[in-house]
């Protein structure tokens, strides 16, 4: 049974390339209409078939042949692989289709979809989930074999965003395809590289690392001094709950336009989650370990560096990388509220604005790859640093 489902993809492929795929034509017409007038220099209208172009008609073909072949395969990787090919090779010869009347970065109408076009995207989001499924049931052992399903996930969630915008002729106003969000992220390169540069590389690292270290250095001294936790633990949770629009314009009227300002609300929202983690860190270590540190006469000093402070890394790390989200989110929010001519935040703000939203989603996809990649780097660290702790190990064998 599944192995006939597994086929369906090859059969939709394979009847969706005896019908029409497209026609464009600012009149509106239906592409029988359009092959009625017969179709040349003098009209505006325009049907697309699979076997207008040969690139297209390549590309069908052989994700049709190795979808079909691909059912024959064992579970593996080369049964990976092939799903992987087909399912690049299928959606390539649809975007083939999109672009032909309407190229990157030029702003005219897309093409309508025919019922070809209807079923071969079908096709090709059928044999995204099982391809996907295919992938995950595989032992991903080595790191780069994780970041290849989520880059292939990636790309069929820009790819199918791409679909439903055009087919269902979305305006542009409301949602752009991802194909004019990446043209302006290459023409407004180096307006965006100074945004990112003011607000990523200013605001956001020097308001996380003042915040994130002040909060551990409190939470320190706050662990030697007991009396300062009762005090300052329901302090910092009642902070927490401050929303950032209110903390946002103080700090702009107390520190100017300048990234400062930003840094300063960064460093308010990300003291206190370090400080409430490195708190909860310290006291992991559990009274046997304690009571052994003390038959060996360590003081406190030492019990806190060799003991304690290795076992609360985990609760450190978890916090530094709530921190980079938030530090990412609290810059960007408290540019609306008053920042020069440059910055992810002002930027989004003033092209909302201007309803480009085009530029909006280039600056958003900027801003989510930043926060993705300090994520990742923070992961990356924790992993070297804490590989020892029983957490890990954990994890470790549940893979």
């Amino acid at each position: 049974m599944r192995r006939i489902f597994d086929l369906v993809p090859a059969v939709l492929m394979a009847i969706a390339l005896f019908l029409p795929a497209a026609v464009w034509d600012a009149s509106g017409s239906s592409i029988d209409k359009c092959f009625a007038l017969n179709i040349g220099a003098e009209t505006s209208c325009f049907g697309i078939t699979w076997t207008g172009e040969a690139t297209t008609l390549a590309l069908a073909l052989a994700s049709m042949i190795v979808a079909a072949i691909r059912i024959l395969l064992p579970e593996g990787n080369s049964r990976n692989v092939a799903g992987v090919i087909a399912l690049f090779a299928a959606m390539a010869a649809i975007l083939t289709i999109l672009f032909r009347m309407a190229p990157l970065g030029m702003t005219v109408d897309w093409p309508t979809f025919e019922p070809g076009l209807w079923i071969f995207v079908i096709a090709v989001a059928v044999l995204a989930g099982q391809t996907l499924r295919d992938l995950s049931r595989t032992q991903a052992d080595r790191w780069w074999e994780r970041i290849l399903v989520a880059g292939i996930f990636g790309v069929c969630l820009l790819f199918f965003w791409q679909i439903v915008v055009v087919g269902f002729g979305i305006k542009r106003i409301l949602l752009p395809p991802p194909s004019e969000a990446g043209h302006e992220l290459i023409a407004q390169a180096g307006a965006l590289w100074a945004d990112f540069r003011q607000t990523f590389l200013k605001a956001v690292l020097a308001g996380f690392a003042i915040g994130s270290g002040l909060g551990f250095a409190v939470a320190v001294l706050t662990d030697r001094v007991p009396f300062l936790q009762r005090g300052l633990l329901p302090l910092g949770n009642m902070a927490s709950a401050v929303p950032i629009i209110g903390i946002a314009p103080i700090m702009v009227m107390m520190f100017g336009f300048d990234w400062q300002s930003k840094a300063a609300v960064i460093v308010v929202m990300t003291f206190f989650p370090m400080l409430i983690n490195t708190i909860a860190g310290l006291a992991a270590a559990d009274h046997m370990q304690r009571d052994l540190m003390r038959s060996y006469g360590a003081g406190y000093w030492q019990t806190l560096t060799k003991l304690r402070l290795p076992a609360a890394l985990p609760f450190v790390f978890n916090a530094l990388k709530i921190n980079s989200t938030l530090a990412l989110i609290g810059g960007i929010v408290a540019e609306f509220f008053g920042s020069h001519t440059v910055g992810l935040g002002f930027r989004i703000n003033t092209m909302a604005g201007r309803n480009d939203f085009a530029v909006v989603w280039a600056t958003i996809a900027v801003a989510a790859l930043a926060g993705s990649m300090f994520y990742g780097l923070l992961a990356l660290i924790e992993r070297g640093l804490t590989f020892w702790h029983p957490s890990y190990r954990a994890k470790a064998h549940n893979r």
